[in-house]
């Protein structure tokens, strides 16, 4: 695990040492090179249990392929952010690279953690350098806004959890994963062990989001930078699903009771937030909401609690991960060219840059899970588990995969059809610096069909 935590920590005083001609390049090798070093992780994958296992952090196969997407996306991010960063003043660049560094620090010690209070203190410590990147690189003056919704959505769900966690620890004596995994469940069943069964939750709820929690994530999304929005949706929502399936065990009896407002909400979350995105004109604001809809399928799949759930919800959050950030990239790159994020100022982008509308065309695909990719393998294996739980389940979820069908179209056609607009006769070409970054999204999604045990080894 140290190797590659030390690392990543010594990527910050690269940054502030690096000769500004050479700053962006040496920040991308180094991490890059930091991403090849975590694939020695999944060497592990055979072996159930924890491996690279220490005092405080460890791997299992449940943790592993979310900690190699967090390593995956910071070359990404740090590749996306080129073009606009780099017209800032040099110590803002260096700081802006910093920042996202500690980012990842702390989700590789969140994701890493053995202890359930130290993953609590690493999940509200990623909330510092997202709402600095949010509030301080946002691109419009709303940007003040979306980050005080952020910030106070995630600390008003997580005060209930320190609670909660301190309650556990009081009446278990410790709060270690590894051995909680393999202590008898509590046998719940008064009204204080309902407020604690939702205190556990809620937080989770918020991060993900679930429907009804969710106002913090379009705004968030849509006045972040292009790095913040794609660690927000690719890892930082992740965080949410990861903690649900590491508290659910000890959870068990009284979720079979408590699950159910929670489930339908996140099933009317999908066709809600689905439809919504049909009457979207703002392009980041559609892809936060499709997020919303994707996010609401796993949060249903984890509250089922059977193990072809959540099978398909690590491999749907993988999945979502690449492709809603290969999506902001493709929105960045958009505006860069437009300055506008709407999608009737900027049509039939597919005349001016034929190239870039192939990308769309396999980011809208992936987005509506098109066969044979991952997205498709977990949202076939939540579907199956819902309908098993509940027959009625197949009116919402099927609803929910039609309207994602429909909207995904939409977006495509309305960024890349038609007639190019006339105040769009001068366009910058597009460079390999992106189209080398939407292969580093979409190459992987493509190759993970043929390695799906890389997800699923936690299962078997």
């Amino acid at each position: 695990m140290l190797k590659i935590l030390v690392p990543t920590i010594m990527l910050i005083p690269t940054t502030w040492l690096s000769p500004p001609k050479w700053l962006w390049s040496s920040a991308l090798t180094h991490s890059m090179l930091i991403t090849l070093a975590s694939f020695y992780w999944l060497e592990n994958l055979t072996e159930t249990g924890w491996s690279s296992l220490n005092s405080f952090l460890a791997t299992d196969p449940l943790s592993t392929p979310l900690l190699v997407l967090t390593c995956w996306l910071l070359p990404l991010t740090i590749l996306a952010s080129q073009s606009h960063a780099s017209k800032e003043p040099l110590s803002r660049q260096r700081l802006y690279i910093s920042l996202l560094v500690t980012l990842q620090v702390f989700l590789i010690m969140a994701f890493g953690a053995t202890e359930f209070m130290m993953f609590y203190l690493m999940f509200e410590a990623t909330l510092i350098p997202t709402l600095i990147i949010i509030t301080r690189w946002g691109n419009q003056m709303e940007r003040l806004n979306a980050g005080v919704y952020f910030l106070f959505y995630t600390l008003a769900s997580s005060l209930p959890l320190l609670v909660a966690l301190l309650l556990l620890k009081k009446s278990m004596g410790g709060l270690s994963m590894v051995i909680l995994d393999f202590s008898s469940p509590f046998p719940l069943s008064s009204v204080g062990d309902m407020i604690w069964w939702t205190a556990c939750l809620l937080a989770f709820f918020t991060k993900m989001p679930l429907y009804g929690l969710h106002l913090w994530l379009p705004k968030a999304h849509v006045e972040a930078p292009i790095a913040g929005s794609m660690i927000l949706a690719a890892v930082l929502l992740k965080l949410g699903g990861y903690g649900m399936i590491r508290i659910m065990p000890m959870l068990s009896p009284l979720t079979n009771i408590m699950s159910l407002p929670f489930l339908i909400l996140a099933l009317w979350g999908v066709v809600m937030t689905g439809t919504i995105c049909l009457r979207q004109t703002d392009l980041k604001s559609l892809i936060a909401y499709s997020s919303v809809g994707h996010m609401g399928l796993v949060a249903a799949a984890l509250l089922t609690h059977t193990q072809w759930a959540l099978a398909g919800s690590v491999i749907l959050m993988v999945a979502h991960g690449l492709t809603s950030s290969a999506l902001f990239c493709l929105a960045n790159a958009n505006y860069e060219r437009t300055q506008s994020r709407t999608m009737m100022l900027a049509r039939g982008m597919q005349m001016a840059l034929p190239l870039m509308s192939s990308w769309w065309f396999a980011g809208s695909l992936a987005n509506l899970a098109l066969p044979p990719l991952p997205n498709l393998m977990g949202e076939l294996m939540i579907i199956t588990a819902l309908f098993n739980w509940s027959q009625w389940t197949l009116l919402l979820t099927g609803l929910g995969t039609l309207i994602t069908a429909s909207y995904s179209l939409y977006m495509y056609l309305m960024t890349q059809r038609g007639p190019l607009t006339t105040h769009l006769t001068n366009l910058p070409p597009s460079h390999s610096r992106e189209h080398l970054l939407l292969s580093l999204h979409v190459v992987p999604l493509v190759l993970l069909v043929l390695r799906p045990e890389l997800m699923l080894a936690w299962i078997a």
